[in-house]
């Protein structure tokens, strides 16, 4: 059987691909792409003049079959996407998934990657992280996922598509509350830039902007808190408190609250205004 490899290419910088990643493209029999134009240009940079043939969300369930059955003949196949590693955000798991059940050798060739470099370079702690990639673009799912990640204790890291980040760092202002963040945009180009501070110093800044372009990777510190404890244990206003103490205006601390109680903003104040001070 031939062998499949799953190379990581430049997410930006052409000059970040390894020499073993150059060596395989150039060595195989073919290289399926995301974008066969897109990947062009790398090949063109490096010389390489192997056969490609395109593979990406539209046609992954065909072309896996074509070619598992390429492999089977003995034919080397690399995968790759557009940026970084496949299978990342990106097309891939499907071929990968038939390649073992058949029993075909899969070989990833290590490389860029966003979510990774973005956490390095953002201050945020490294020794524990999830990668949870793009969020929903409807609303109501992308708050349904932030109120699943909330209580998280780790590094969070998240991809966010321009014409959507906005609308998304609004929602995770309020599901999230308030906690350290780093933007990484435009990694290993021209303009790449890193915005730090809170999630509503983040989301001021862009607001401001007339526009905002390029690939956004979004790493988040863990909760300045522990999770929320079952209604009851703590006072709303003691957890209020904690919220506004972190660093949140009170509007904000009081949606963060209610979301966790899973409660109304009003159903919360109203609770608040019956629990007796201290």
């Amino acid at each position: 059987m031939g062998t499949l490899y799953l190379v990581a290419t430049p997410i930006g910088n052409l000059e970040d691909i390894s020499l073993r990643a150059l060596r395989v493209l150039k060595e195989v029999d073919l290289v399926a792409c995301e974008d066969t134009r897109h990947t062009a240009r790398l090949f063109d940079r490096y010389g390489i003049a192997t056969p490609r043939e395109s593979y990406h969300e539209h046609n992954e369930a065909r072309r896996s079959a074509e070619l598992v059955e390429l492999l089977r003949s003995g034919k080397n196949v690399a995968l790759v996407t557009d940026a970084g590693m496949p299978l990342v955000s990106d097309p891939g798991h499907t071929l990968v998934c038939a390649c073992r059940e058949a029993g075909i050798p899969v070989i990833p060739i290590p490389g860029p990657s966003a979510a990774l470099a973005a956490l390095a370079g953002s201050g945020m702690p490294a020794d524990r992280f999830l990668f949870a990639g793009f969020l929903s673009p409807k609303s109501s799912q992308r708050r349904k996922q932030l109120q699943e990640l909330a209580s998280g204790t780790c590094t969070l890291i998240l991809y966010e598509a321009p014409h959507r980040l906005v609308r998304a760092l609004e929602d995770m202002c309020e599901i999230l509350g308030a906690r350290k963040a780093c933007l990484a945009r435009e990694l290993t180009k021209i303009h790449e830039e890193w915005l730090s501070g809170s999630l509503q110093e983040i989301l001021a800044d862009l607001r401001s902007r007339p526009s905002i372009k390029g690939e956004i990777t979004l790493v988040i510190a863990p909760g300045c808190s522990p999770p929320a404890a079952p209604p009851g244990q703590h006072s709303i206003r003691q957890d209020l408190e904690d919220e506004v103490k972190a660093g949140a205006t009170r509007k904000e601390a009081l949606k963060s609250v209610a979301r966790r109680r899973g409660l109304s903003r009003r159903e919360a104040y109203r609770l608040l205004l019956d629990e007796p001070s201290e």
